[in-house]
């Protein structure tokens, strides 16, 4: 399938590199990747989106082939977002959560919350259910950003580490679908110079997105946007009663858990792809 054109704008005096595809007319789909990927994440489900709807899938600062911002933070990567959205003339959109891409999406989901047509949740978290006992070491450096309490932390910030996000704890018949050049090119921009402390930086600052929690359960309660959950059931990073809780927030979420890692996409692309487009379109047809 060819690929989608990827366009650079300058943002803020950095490069945003973005992936672009479809009738600017049709109804627009931002995906918002996670950690440690970019764009590429979304590179199976864009071509076939792209036939209903104007898809932009960014490189978030710093990721991928985007340049850091001088100063790194989740709100940060949605003020960057706003200024995208506005050069690409999008008003309103549908809004794909991943990983690092949620606290970045729900920033924006609540400052404007009229401007999301809909959500679509993959392995991204909003609530404490889905925060067990592997997230101690994280809670302990938020709370003592300590260089001891960091190194702990920090320790996912390595080739093995970077390799864990998309195989680590995943039974292996899935684990042999994804490509390991995906994790080799991930920490080949992880070690660019002053990307690890860009890392570093966003980890401490996630304690930010869990601090937000409320607003955000107050956004989801007052609002009740279309949704649709897509999650991999093989992930050790966001506890399994997250569907639960977000399901309870979204009593109409349409709601598939599947056999797929945290990188669903790697391992789903034509199912999601299917059911994102279906949803999209009973979205926009109501």
């Amino acid at each position: 399938m060819k690929q989608p054109e990827v366009v650079k704008f300058e943002i803020e005096g950095a490069a945003l590199a973005a992936r672009v595809a479809g009738d600017r007319n049709k109804p627009a789909l931002l995906l918002i990747h996670g950690l440690p990927s970019s764009s590429a994440t979304f590179r199976n489900v864009i071509g076939p989106l792209a036939r209903q709807c104007f898809v932009v899938a960014p490189d978030l600062p710093g990721f991928g082939a985007s340049e850091p911002l001088s100063r790194t933070s989740f709100s940060r990567f949605a003020d960057v977002m706003e200024v995208l959205l506005g050069q690409l003339g999008v008003g309103s959109f549908h809004l794909y959560l991943h990983d690092y891409g949620a606290p970045v999406a729900l920033h924006l989901a609540t400052r404007a919350p009229q401007r999301v047509r809909g959500l679509i949740v993959q392995n991204a978290n909003a609530h404490e259910s889905g925060m067990g006992p592997q997230w101690a070491d994280t809670r302990a450096y938020w709370a003592d950003p300590s260089p001891q309490h960091e190194a702990r932390a920090t320790g996912h910030l390595s080739f093995k580490g970077t390799r864990d996000q998309y195989v680590g704890g995943v039974p292996q018949d899935i684990a042999d679908r994804i490509d390991p050049r995906l994790w080799e090119e991930d920490w080949r921009v992880m070690s660019l110079p002053g990307r690890l402390d860009m890392h570093r930086a966003l980890l401490l600052d996630y304690r930010s997105h869990v601090a937000r929690f409320d607003e955000i359960a107050g956004y989801l309660k007052d609002r009740q946007p279309p949704a649709l959950m897509l999650w991999g059931r093989h992930d050790v990073f966001f506890e399994l009663a997250e569907t639960l809780s977000w399901m309870r927030a979204l009593p109409r979420m349409e709601a598939h858990i599947l056999d797929g890692p945290h990188f669903l996409l790697e391992t789903h692309a034509a199912e999601c792809a299917a059911l994102m487009g279906a949803f999209i379109e009973r979205t926009e047809a109501s």
